[in-house]
């Protein structure tokens, strides 16, 4: 992607590995800004690869701008089998431009540099319906809070207290930042809980919040799955 200047962040199991939470992931999943120019050397840059499209939607720039998610399997030697998944758009995040202002950018073994979602953008992606993203999520935030607990920026306490899933924890920030916590309850009212440590109310009040994502998730893409069955009808 690198090579060909695509405009990609990656995003999904390997994003998940670099932010601590995540050992191993198959996959690399990548959202690009879906345009022609940058999809014409997205698809140089598969070319390379010898990357083939293996489910429904085809390639092509129209599904990208749609939603969808095309899927490949890469042929070359030097990345056999390798699926990689590209995306330009998802319910509840923002456009491509404010992603690669606040993307992330780590430096590899050997100087190559990659392109990250930054961690809040990638939560935000992670709330879906399936039922491996959650246990993630909680990961990605977990890991979050303990690399940064011991001196904190009000950005990084506000992030804890808006996507923090592990109860014990949530307790500990909002009555450690009682007044941030108090300011926020408008915007995520299971923090009410957390404030005064009701452990139950917050565990039930956490299980809703997740499946309101759920469904929301789940109507979202109705329309989308109903034109891939389409799709896949077409001969």
């Amino acid at each position: 992607m690198r090579a060909h200047r695509v405009r990609a962040l990656l995003m999904g199991g390997q994003a998940c590995v670099f932010y601590g939470a995540a050992e191993f992931s198959r996959d690399t999943d990548l959202v690009i800004v879906a345009d022609a120019a940058n999809f014409a050397r997205l698809r140089q840059a598969l070319d390379d690869l010898h990357a083939e499209v293996i489910a429904v939607p085809p390639f092509g720039l129209k599904f990208l701008q749609r939603g969808h998610a095309i899927h490949f399997r890469c042929q070359h030697p030097e990345a056999l089998r390798m699926r990689v998944d590209v995306m330009s758009k998802m319910r509840g995040v923002d456009a491509f431009a404010r992603l690669w202002r606040r993307r992330t950018t780590i430096e590899l073994p050997g100087g190559t540099k990659c392109d990250l979602l930054s961690l809040p953008d990638l939560v935000q992606a992670k709330k879906t319906q399936r039922d491996k993203d959650w246990p993630m999520i909680r990961r990605l935030v977990e890991a979050h809070y303990f690399q940064n607990r011991t001196k904190p920026n009000p950005a990084q306490i506000r992030f804890w207290l808006q996507e923090l899933r592990t109860p014990q924890l949530l307790v500990e920030v909002a009555q450690r930042h009682t007044a941030l916590c108090r300011r926020l309850v408008s915007k995520r009212p299971l923090l009410a809980h957390a404030a005064i440590g009701e452990m139950k109310e917050l565990e039930r009040a956490l299980m809703v919040e997740e499946s309101a994502e759920r469904e929301q998730d789940w109507q979202y893409w109705l329309p989308l799955k109903a034109e891939l069955e389409k799709l896949r009808h077409v001969k």
